[in-house]
């Protein structure tokens, strides 16, 4: 005799963010326990058309999506979940990543172009030429953001600019833009047979054409950047019914139709979530291809004086207030890893690198600033590059494997002490999450330079998390409840200093001086080779994680 789970709420989110390789993830909770039930992934092809330049195909990342959906319902089959409860479907991303399509074919009109993709960087230095002084923050305090190559206005300027069939369809009335959230959604609740094209509060506030006090876009920064206005998508809450999913075969015995898309938020701001951070002053930091730490400063906007980026955390309803939060970003943490194995060889898995980080204990005086994309967070200094210094005689691989998981760790402190000096009151904790906290010499490593403890979820993946809660709060699905007393708690693995203070002092000084001798190694002046960037970074394999996940309200009966 079987158990059967009688399924009354399910949810779908869809994660796009940033990990190794790219891969369409699908996880599925129980609404009442938050226990993860099951998972799939499937992983698609990234593309490096020149150095510098990062893509991904927009249909391969939906077909990948339909592919996932239908692996996991037959793995809910099995486990004798009726998967035509599915409620609700929630949607979270990378942020900045751009797309363009034609709204009458349904067809991408370009490649999406993804957060870390460097070619537009004499995009920025034409831009900057028009702004007063050539101030990179002159927008700061409409858009919480400096003027850079991150941002989706610069990849959409710079697709205006190179791509012929894009300025047609803008011309001819059929170009829509978004983030791969609104890419998703659209495709999601019909396409071009009448698609909701929308975009939520958190995606929209990294575009640098989202004004993040009046919750429009602006028209001024749309005039600045020669953008027209009738192709960006419509701003919601992060927690809505934005339509309902068209009719979608799922697999042999079932079909998912009119379920209502209820959730969307960027990855990051996922994450916020799904770790609980709903107070001012809760941080977490996320350790992915790149090291996100956000700060939650509730419904007051805080302009950083140390180089954070001020963004919407999250607006968790329509008629709920918006709250802020400040972040810093930091371009390489994950990605360090993959390029010892890819680039440099010392390794054959990303596993190997805890190991010989373990069997070192130090870097012996070697120091790795992996600067592959210039400086994000707290310098925002495209000139610098990757270095590695203090080698010795002595220095091996092993040495080298503890400097690149410190080196992660040292961005950490520097986004971490201009956020305390921001805020005004230190953190006593951090909370992290992220496929790299699996790795505990790197959760020792942080918690030792920090100087504090470092908390780590039992379910490390919380962006997933997040987006479901959000869509199964949503009005109208009412699945999730929000309230602090109604949020079920998460056991959580610590890990507290084992140095002195004055040891992590001594160790910190002695990267922030590798640090500035990383900078100015490039500059506009310096040969191309033809290519439009002036970086000229080796690819590191980014990747677009989309993430589904169910969320099941489930009770055991006999049957």
């Amino acid at each position: 005799m079987f158990k059967r789970i009688n399924v009354n709420l399910l949810l779908f989110n869809f994660c796009v963010h940033g990990r190794f390789p790219f891969v369409i993830y699908l996880q599925v909770f129980n609404a009442k326990t938050a226990e993860l039930l099951s998972h799939h992934q499937v992983e698609i092809q990234q593309k490096f058309p020149k150095e510098g330049w990062v893509e991904q195909d927009p249909k391969e990342i939906l077909k990948s999506v339909h592919e996932c959906v239908e692996r996991t319902c037959e793995k809910l089959q099995q486990l004798n979940i009726d998967i035509t409860n599915i409620k609700a479907i929630g949607v979270s991303n990378q942020r900045e990543t751009t797309v363009v399509w034609d709204k009458t074919t349904g067809e991408p009109l370009y490649n999406a172009i993804v957060w870390l993709d460097l070619r537009t960087q004499s995009t920025v230095e034409r831009l900057l030429k028009r702004i007063p002084g050539k101030n990179k923050s002159f927008f700061k305090f409409r858009t919480g953001l400096p003027l850079s190559t991150y941002f989706s206005a610069v990849k959409l300027r710079w697709l205006l600019d190179n791509v012929e069939e894009i300025r047609q369809a803008v011309d001819d009335g059929r170009a829509m833009f978004g983030t791969i959230d609104s890419w998703l959604i659209w495709s999601l609740t019909g396409g071009k047979n009448g698609g909701v094209h929308c975009t939520d509060v958190t995606n929209a506030s990294r575009t640098m054409l989202f004004n993040i006090h009046s919750l429009e876009w602006d028209p001024e920064l749309c005039q600045f950047f020669d953008i027209p206005v009738e192709i960006l998508p419509k701003v919601r809450s992060s927690s809505e019914i934005y339509g309902l999913m068209v009719c979608f075969l799922v697999y042999k015995s079932g079909a998912l139709t009119g379920v209502p898309i209820s959730g969307c938020l960027g990855d990051q701001s996922a994450a916020l979530v799904g770790q609980m951070c709903f107070q001012d002053g809760q941080a977490k930091n996320t350790y992915g291809t790149g090291c996100f730490l956000l700060c939650n400063t509730g419904q007051k906007s805080v302009f950083s004086q140390h180089g954070l980026l001020t963004t919407i955390a999250y607006k968790l309803g329509r008629d709920k207030p918006v709250c802020y939060a400040l972040e810093g970003s930091v371009a390489i943490a994950g990605a360090v890893v993959r390029w010892l194995r890819d680039n440099l060889g010392i390794v054959k898995t990303a596993q190997e690198v805890e190991k010989l980080a373990a069997e070192a204990g130090t870097s012996y005086g070697c120091y790795f600033v992996p600067a592959f994309s210039g400086l994000y967070a707290p310098y925002w200094e495209p000139s610098a590059r990757g270095i590695i210094c203090g080698l010795t005689q002595f220095t091996n691989k092993k040495h080298i494997a503890f400097a690149a998981l410190e080196a992660v760790c040292f961005q950490t402190r520097e986004i971490l002490d201009a956020m305390n000096k921001d805020c005004g009151i230190p953190l006593n904790q951090l909370q992290v999450d992220g496929g790299m906290t699996n790795n505990k010499v790197l959760m020792q490593l942080q918690s030792d330079i920090l100087c504090i403890p470092v908390v780590k979820p039992s379910m490390p993946e919380t962006t997933a998390l997040g987006a479901a809660m959000a869509a199964g709060a949503a009005e109208g699905v009412g699945i999730w409840s929000l309230n602090p007393g109604d949020l079920t708690a998460v056991t959580c693995e610590r890990f507290e200093p084992q140095i002195n203070p004055e040891e992590s002092e001594f160790r910190y000084a002695r990267w922030k001086k590798a640090v500035m001798k990383s900078m100015g190694w490039e500059t506009s002046e310096a040969p191309s080779n033809g290519d439009t960037s002036i970086f000229c970074s080796l690819p590191l394999g980014f990747f677009i994680m989309s993430s589904m996940i169910m969320l099941i309200g489930a009770k055991f009966v006999s049957g």
